[in-house]
């Protein structure tokens, strides 16, 4: 059984414990690997290796800075194949979308960032007769990040790399539940000679790593992706002890189709934005309200398209949808079908779990699940449920679609699809949301702000956003 290891001071080292957690394929249900159970011991040894390299990183030229960033780059794309595979087997995922979004997107985000860091500017105001001011962007120090198991690699270089390009040293947590990609890249560090103590990677628990890498008062920023209810309980520590937050949290996301759309071309894209990597993206659409006029016609079309997804193993180029990433989260979605039908909703495809033969038998698999029937309020179209599960609900008007769709306590992306542009820029006006996508889903710019608003987070992350948060300003005035 492959023990994982964490990355300490430039190390690929055994956690302080020597006890290790089990690593489950979501596919087959079996333990394959198993990761460190750090605690704040190993969290400590990480920080005193960041605090002990920043100086000495925080004044490393920016080409240098970005060299290594480059290197990193590389490192991961020559290793495409195994981390395509390694994310699969982790999440649950199919290989086909980890090959295509997953790894290609971490590549690209310390590619960006690399270059980013060498554009990266302040301002200066002068003062006629007076004197001039001008910014400095210092970096903060050691800070940390949080990600998350739905895209693992992913999300995680979204976070460390302006991190690193910024000049901080970092103190980072993979999801337990999907770890294997972060010990990659830690492999692929010392490969790419970064500098001892930079960044480093502690695996375990959120109750043990994560609430340990929170309280700790030398790490002067969080950056966190999750549940809500996670977000809250950091603020709760971090924000007594004045740390600057990131926190890119839930959602219960709107796609809102107006009568006037492109009806063939739309039914496609919103089966994606539906069921995309099992639903469990945060922005998937979960809530799709639909004009009355056409609402029976796309119900039609929208449930037959979905009936041919085929739920399958993810290493099978004919699987649309892999596996659910845990027993227990599947177990989740599940409680929450059957909580839909409780509350009313009539079931139009889908709604039971998926058993296959061979090798993954005992996955964690579920049908993609469509609803209807269901007021806008319930527990069903109110709480996140993160899985292959969306709600149909007709509408009349503007002023209705925009009280049903922000009705929610989230606000993380919304969805409209539209031909007619001045309602297109009124809607989007006014649906309470960070990220809103019209007559298209998840068309991301990396130079572009990412976050939500209300129950979905603080802050933003993504090109200069992300440079500004990983920095203090500092004012400079000189007198003329």
């Amino acid at each position: 059984m492959e023990q994982l290891r964490n990355y300490i001071n430039g190390e690929l080292t055994e956690p302080v414990s020597k006890t290790y957690l089990d690593n489950y394929e979501p596919a087959t249900g079996e333990v394959y690997s198993q990761i460190p159970d750090s605690d704040e011991r190993d969290v400590l040894l990480a920080f005193n290796a960041a605090k002990n390299a920043f100086e000495s990183w925080s004044k490393t030229s920016l080409e240098s800075r970005m060299m290594i960033l480059m290197k990193v780059a590389d490192g991961i794309e020559k290793r495409m194949d195994e981390f395509v595979a390694a994310e699969s087997k982790d999440n649950g995922k199919p290989q086909k979308l980890a090959r295509a979004v997953d790894i290609p997107r971490a590549v690209s985000n310390f590619r960006f960032y690399a270059s980013a860091l060498q554009h990266f500017a302040s301002e200066s105001h002068q003062m006629p007769g007076v004197g001039i001011n001008y910014t400095l962007r210092q970096p903060i120090g050691v800070v940390g990040c949080i990600s998350p198991w739905n895209l693992p690699l992913y999300l995680f270089s979204w976070k460390i790399a302006p991190a690193l390009a910024t000049g901080n040293c970092v103190v980072a947590k993979p999801s337990e539940i999907t770890p294997y990609t972060a010990y990659l890249l830690s492999q692929v560090c010392i490969e790419a000679g970064f500098p001892k103590g930079v960044l480093n990677i502690v695996h375990g628990l959120g109750n043990k790593v994560g609430q340990a890498i929170v309280e700790h008062e030398g790490i002067k920023a969080i950056s966190f992706t999750g549940g809500t209810e996670t977000g809250k309980r950091i603020a709760s520590v971090a924000a007594p002890m004045f740390k600057k937050l990131s926190l890119e949290l839930g959602g219960k996301n709107p796609t809102i189709i107006f009568a006037d759309c492109d009806f063939e071309e739309i039914v496609k894209q919103v089966v994606s934005s539906s069921f995309s990597n099992q639903g469990e993206i945060c922005l998937c659409g979960s809530r799709i309200f639909i004009e009355k006029f056409i609402y029976e016609k796309f119900k039609e079309a929208f449930v037959a398209q979905v009936k041919t997804l085929k739920v399958g193993d993810p290493n099978n180029d004919d699987s649309n949808m892999g596996a659910i990433v845990s027993f227990q989260h599947k177990q989740k979605i599940l409680s929450y079908i059957k909580l839909a039908e409780e509350e009313g909703g009539a079931i139009l495809t889908g709604g039971n779990e998926v058993k296959l033969d061979g090798r993954c038998a005992n996955g964690y698999f579920i049908e993609p699940t469509v609803i209807d029937g269901l007021d806008y309020k319930c527990r069903t179209n109110q709480e996140e449920i993160f899985g292959p599960v969306v709600t149909l609900t007709p509408f009349e008007n503007e002023e209705d679609i925009l009280m049903m769709a922000n009705s929610v306590k989230y606000g993380l992306s919304a969805t409209i699809w539209t031909n007619d542009l001045k309602r297109a820029h009124r809607v989007a006006e006014k649906v309470e949301a960070g990220i809103v996508w019209i007559n298209s889903w998840l068309v991301r710019d990396l130079r572009t702000p990412f976050g939500g608003v209300k129950a979905s987070g603080v802050g933003r992350e993504g090109g200069w956003e992300a440079m500004r948060f990983f920095t203090e300003a500092k004012n400079v005035f000189i007198k003329s």
